[in-house]
């Protein structure tokens, strides 16, 4: 089963679900505003795919952060924020059934790695 992890309303999650979806893909979703996410996880999509692919900068919850909680974040003080502010992990994340992560939806992508 593949898992999809998101905020209902962000526009990329709804467009990954529509896809999914169009396509019969049977998928479970995870709301992260609803039911969190652990430490284990994210270590498990930074290891996969990067802190920087994780970690949200472009959105509104890390530009309202103080300047000084951005400046020396280090990768302990990242995953705390990310579960703290689930806002602030990159959305959406696929995980299939062999473990692999894909964060963010692009269609062609989708295609490449579902298809």
């Amino acid at each position: 089963m593949i898992e999809l992890y998101g905020i209902p309303n962000c526009d990329s999650v709804k467009k990954a679900r529509k896809w999914l979806e169009s396509e019969g893909i049977d998928f479970s979703f995870h709301d992260f505003k609803k039911e969190g996410v652990t430490a284990s996880q994210l270590e498990d999509w930074i290891a996969k795919a990067g802190l920087n692919v994780v970690l949200n900068k472009r959105g509104t919850t890390w530009r309202k952060l103080p300047d000084e909680l951005k400046q020396d974040l280090d990768h302990d003080g990242a995953v705390q924020l990310m579960i703290d502010n689930p806002s602030m992990i990159k959305r959406p994340v696929l995980v299939r059934q062999d473990g692999s992560v894909q964060i963010g939806f692009k269609p062609e992508q989708y295609d490449e790695i579902l298809g």
